[in-house]
């Protein structure tokens, strides 16, 4: 049939009525069902054009791709196309071999359209409140139970086994496209069937209701004679790498998932053919408890009288005389008071007289919770029971490793075929199988020849799977809204795979291997602390109403378990362990470019486009007391009592024994029994002693019993000694309300934690933000200083770089015997960096800077910008207790490096960085300040040499057996180093009479003075006089170095340099301040320093110009 003659148009003309449009596919549907053939004799005769037929079936039913009433699905429905001709012409095609015959294949194709699953949240979402007023679609669910029942007839699941054959049974390079589509098409179909679900069983139906409530049962048991679930074990596990059969796992992973859904595998891994005696003594004792329930509050036989009680209210108040005042507003209120109450029940002489008025009080209906939106039920026969018992055994000893391996990858990279909703079906079919296995392995007799071994779920146990479920569970967490389900299905694999850890730790298992892998993993988990953090959000983050039970199950579950295991692995573990914390840092917008992996600064912050967040890692010490404590939080005990108030409901002491222990936990471990001093938790105590006697005899009811004792006398207790505790009970104890009220004590500090102060004597260091290479930091710091009127301290830091690249290229060119004719200027650029080797870097030494004026000084010791540059310069700190901080150019610094340090500045001097309009104090962030130990204060100083007598002893041990060593090294060979004394002390006096001359010339006096001075620089051309300082530099006297002097060819270059600088912004003239105290370098240093300052024709006196001061060593200054 042509696509002109069904084609349908929803639009139409201005003043013309919309055609109906099922009046238009009604009768073509009709026409071309009536074509696929018919029952001749009891015998379907197929049609002449049923391959026709059929594919103009198949084009009608795409109509209903745009049509939310779903029109052609309920027109096949109502000429019952499916059970009355697709099965019949399946069952002659593929049931009697032809099982490649397109007219089977068609038929295929078009019933697994027409199962094909209905979205009913979603249909529901699309439709118009308007125009799809009436539709419904109890009709179409109605129908896919009938599809269901007529494809589960004798011979169709067999056909349609058979039309997958030939594709499987073929290689895998003869395969065609249409190969993979009809293996797909068949499990789909499959996949439908499943789906499906029953019928609630009912003995109140009628016979063909009743057959509904049992498809499930007949579907299984089909599936399990035509090997079709054999095929499904051979596709999950593709041993051979198949890629027909690895595009398919997905599909079956949704088999397995709907399959395995619908029954708890605690039943399942039980002996079958015991479980209905076990449901019936379990039946029987549900009902017996129930009529000691009723028989405990029902009236005795002697009450045939009945019972009249009378309650008095207010008993206490005195009655009013009949001669008062009775005009007052009051009065009539008051009387009506204190009118007795009469209750005609028996059980008003025992319990509570409140409790038997609320009986006649109207309940409130309360939002009744979700029970499990992951799970249903399925009715399954015992014979149903044992074919999935054994398919599942099947699964785990051949498939589960593989099949769960294969997925991970496909997930890992991302494929096209993987959907959202499969993370929620791996995670949940991989927890039923692993719960499924723990309780097989549990109930077996045999220890030594165990049949359920550990290696048949080591899938789960590896790093990649283990961080995936967390990502999902961190993912499901972080969405909004949350993703309770994943969140569930994630909370309980995750319980499982802790229960499965535990097994591999505990001393039954005699491997070494397995408690060795048990404890990596243990440590792993501990160490992640994601797992630590997603427990206690996952009780936390409980609302009633909002997630199901088995939500509330699963995180009660999780907690326990996960409090045992670090229990027990703490009690073994007393070492040092260490969790890593993230912590998201929030970033603002800007518009600079993001930081590349070359150019990343691993310690300074980062700003990328756009508002995001940043995870920043650090490591804290982990101890169980301390995460005990984190339990003891007022939503966490919330929880426990919403799971608590439904202890009519637990059907195991399991359940009872963890809402106890947890509860335990916070009660006794964490001593914060003031979180249960609420009105509503009293409340609920009561009514647990009341119904005490109704409680099961297990030992977790008797705790639980001895626990409500307990608090209920702490609190009483605590009533006593604060009675504003009864009206607090009113509140909820949050924010740490409940710690006046508990026996929990704050942990005292220890005195190196308490002598830690905040380091307030320089201001707080800067640090440029991420995102920028070391260059543009460098720029950035520049630019800063600029914009603050300091480029006489870049120029500083430049004059800094050239001289200990001068001293130190001398130093290379003496040792390794490479001199240069001549030096080209700096200013161009042409230096020839020397390669130093390792016996030349062995002499350098570490460079101290000098300040030559108190304004470098206090940059040095106060300028955050100028320090942040000698730290990017990688210029470390000597000495910071004094009042000036004192910087060195560390000696394994080589000249190529400087050279390359001051390229860079003098670059960005000339031409600043381009901060796109912003400032570059935008770009700037404090860092946190450091602590410094402070002195605890003292009463008197005989208390305090008491308290500093053991430290003392220690520090004059040490300096002793210091000095002693040092004594011993250095006047070992004292005469062999200095020579005659006589002659020293005669060089010693030619030398200062030689400085008195060269002084005497010029007019300027070089002796000792009494007071001293800083060291000075000379503005000008006198830079010779400039010192060089050097840490740790101990050379004898008379001894010459590298870095004594400052030749002429120095002068040249310092002279261009300055010649080359861009003007600096005039100044206003400061006040002089006043001299500082200087710490006192060492002798060593200052000896060598001496015989720097009067070298044989290089000793020229220097004075500071426009100050007046003369600099003559590092210690005097006038």
């Amino acid at each position: 049939m042509d696509d002109d003659v069904i084609s349908i148009h929803s639009s139409h003309d201005s003043g013309t009525e919309e055609l109906d449009r099922r009046a238009i596919l009604e009768p073509v549907v009709k026409r071309v069902v009536d074509a696929l053939g018919g029952y001749e004799g009891g015998v379907y005769r197929m049609g002449d054009e049923v391959s026709g037929c059929l594919r103009d079936l198949k084009k009608l039913w795409r109509k209903d791709d745009t049509d939310d009433e779903r029109t052609v699905a309920r027109i096949f429905w109502e000429t019952r196309v499916l059970p009355n001709d697709l099965v019949p012409i399946l069952l002659a095609t593929a049931g009697k071999g032809l099982v490649e015959d397109k007219r089977a294949i068609a038929c295929a194709d078009l019933v697994t359209a027409m199962t094909w699953p209905i979205d009913m949240a979603e249909e529901l979402q699309e439709l118009d409140e308007e125009l799809d007023k009436g539709t419904d679609y109890t009709q179409l669910t109605f129908s896919h139970l009938n599809y269901k029942a007529a494809l589960l007839t004798p011979g169709v699941m067999q056909a349609l086994f058979g039309i997958v054959l030939p594709p499987i049974s073929k290689h895998a390079k003869e395969r065609t496209e249409r190969d993979g589509q009809i293996v797909n098409l068949v499990l789909h179909l499959i996949r439908n069937l499943v789906f499906i679900k029953d019928l609630r069983a009912n003995m109140h139906l009628s016979a063909d209701q009743a057959e509904y409530s049992t498809m499930q049962t007949r579907l299984v048991k089909a599936l399990s004679e035509t090997h079709t679930l054999d095929l499904l074990l051979t596709i999950a596990a593709n041993t051979s790498n198949d890629p027909l059969f690895n595009a398919s796992n997905t599909l079956v992973l949704e088999i397995f998932y709907l399959l395995f859904r619908g029954i708890n595998p605690h039943l399942l891994a039980v002996d079958q053919v015991k479980q209905p005696a076990q449901n019936l003594h379990r039946l029987l004792a549900a009902e017996d408890k129930k009529k000691k329930d009723l028989a405990r509050n029902a009236s005795s036989r002697h009450s045939r009288f009945g019972t009249t009680i009378a309650v008095q209210l207010k008993p206490n108040n005195k009655a009013v005389s009949s001669d008062a005042d009775i005009e007052g507003p009051n009065t009539h209120g008051s009387g009506s008071r204190s009118r007795p109450l009469v209750l005609h029940r028996q059980a008003a002489i025992t319990q509570e007289s409140g409790s038997i008025l609320d009986i006649a009080k109207r309940s409130k209906a309360r939002k009744s919770n979700k029970v499990d939106e992951l799970t249903r039920e399925d009715n399954l026969s015992v014979e149903a029971k044992i074919v999935l018992q054994g398919f599942a055994g099947e699964l785990v000893d051949s498939t589960f490793n593989p099949f769960l391996r294969s997925l991970l990858k496909d997930i890992k990279s991302e494929r096209p075929k993987i959907k959202e909703k499969d993370h929620l079906r791996l995670l949940y079919v991989t927890k039923w199988f692993l719960e499924f296995f723990l309780i097989s392995r549990s109930k077996e007799k045999a220890v030594e020849q165990r049949k359920w071994n550990l290696g048949l779920v080591a899938e789960v146990t590896d790093r990649g799977w283990i961080i995936w479920v967390l990502k999902r569970m961190r993912q499901a967490m972080d969405e909004k809204p949350k993703m309770w389900n994943e969140l569930q299905a994630g909370i309980e694999c995750l319980t499982q795979l802790l229960l499965l850890i535990d097994i591999m730790s505990s001393s039954v298992i005699s491997d070494s291997n397995l408690n060795e892998a048990a404890a990596v993993l243990q440590q792993q988990l501990i160490y992640n602390g994601e797992v630590l953090d997603l427990a206690l959000e996952s009780l936390r983050s409980y609302k009633e109403g909002t997630q199901s039970l088995t939500y509330l199950n699963a995180s009660v579950h999780l907690a326990y378990a996960l409090l045992r295991m670090l229990e027990r692995w703490g009690k073994e573990n007393s070492g040092a362990v260490y969790v890593r914390k993230k912590k998201s840092n929030k970033r603002k917008k800007t518009t600079g470019q993001g930081p590349t992996d070359e150019d990343g600064v691993p310690d300074v912050e980062n700003e990328l486009d756009g508002d995001s967040e940043e995870e920043v890692n650090h490591e804290t010490m982990f101890t169980f007391d301390a995460f005990e404590l984190r339990f003891a939080n007022s939503d966490i005990t919330k929880t426990l009592l919403i799971y608590l108030s439904r202890y009519k409901d637990f059907d195991s002491p399991e359940l009872m024994k963890r809402a106890v222990n947890l509860i335990h936990r916070q009660v006794i471990k964490a001593k914060a029994e003031g979180l249960y001093f609420n009105v509503s938790t009293l409340n609920l105590f009561k009514i647990i002693l009341d119904d005490q006697k109704s409680l099961p005899k297990d030992q977790a009811y008797k705790d639980l019993i001895k626990l409500v004792n307990f608090i209920l006398q702490k609190f009483f207790k605590a009533l006593e000694e604060e009675p504003f505790l009864a009206v607090e009970a009113f509140f909820p104890k949050n924010r740490g309300h409940w710690k006046q009220y508990s026996s929990w004590e704050p942990e005292t500090k220890g005195r190196h934690e308490r002598d830690l102060v905040e380091d307030i004597k320089f201001p707080a260091e800067v640090q440029v933000k991420k995102g920028y290479s070391w260059s543009e930091q460098i720029g950035i710091a520049i630019a800063a200083l600029v914009e603050d009127g300091k480029t006489e301290l870049v120029e500083w830091v430049k004059d800094i770089l050239v001289l200990v690249i001068r001293q130190r290229n001398k130093i290379v060119e003496e040792t390794d015997q490479k001199r240069q004719d001549e030096e080209s200027d700096l200013e161009d650029g042409a230096q020839k960096k020397l390669t130093p080797s390792a016996a030349a870097i062995s002499q350098f030494l570490d460079y101290l800077i000098p300040y030559i004026s108190d304004e470098l000084a206090e940059a040095a010791t106060k300028n955050s910008t100028l320090k942040l540059m000698f730290r990017l310069l990688k210029f470390t700190i000597h000495d910071e207790d004094g009042d000036e901080i004192q910087w060195i150019v560390p000696a394994p610094i080589i000249p190529s490096e400087l050279q390359s340090s001051f390229n860079v500045i003098d670059q960005f001097l000339r031409n600043p960085i381009d901060l796109d309009g912003k400032k570059a104090s935008q770009l700037l962030t404090k860092k946190a300040r450091r602590r410094r130990r402070r002195r605890s204060p003292s009463n008197s100083d005989d208390e305090l040499a008491e308290a500093e007598e053991p430290t003392r002893k220690r520090r004059e041990k040490k300096k002793k057996e210091e000095k002693q060593y040092k004594s011993a090294q250095f006047i070992e060979d004292s005469d062999a180093e200095y020579g005659d004394m006589e002659a020293f002390l005669e060089k010693e006096k030619a030398l200062r009479e030689k400085a008195a001359s060269a002084a005497a010339q010029s007019g300027k006096v070089v002796t000792m003075r009494a007071t001293g001075t800083k060291k000075r620089r000379r503005k000008g051309n006198d830079v010779e006089g400039r010192k060089k300082g050097g840490v740790g530099s101990s050379r004898p006297a008379g001894e010459s170095s590298a870095d004594d002097t400052i030749s002429d060819s120095d002068d040249d270059i310092l002279g261009a340099m300055r010649r080359s600088r861009s003007p600096s912004p005039t100044r206003k003239p400061q006040p002089k301040a006043r001299p500082r105290p200087r710490p006192v370098p060492k002798r060593s240093a200052r000896r060598a320093t001496s015989a720097d300052a009067v070298d044989e024709d290089d000793a020229v006196p220097v004075l500071r110009a426009g100050k007046g001061r003369l600099v003559l060593s590092e210690d005097d200054e006038i």
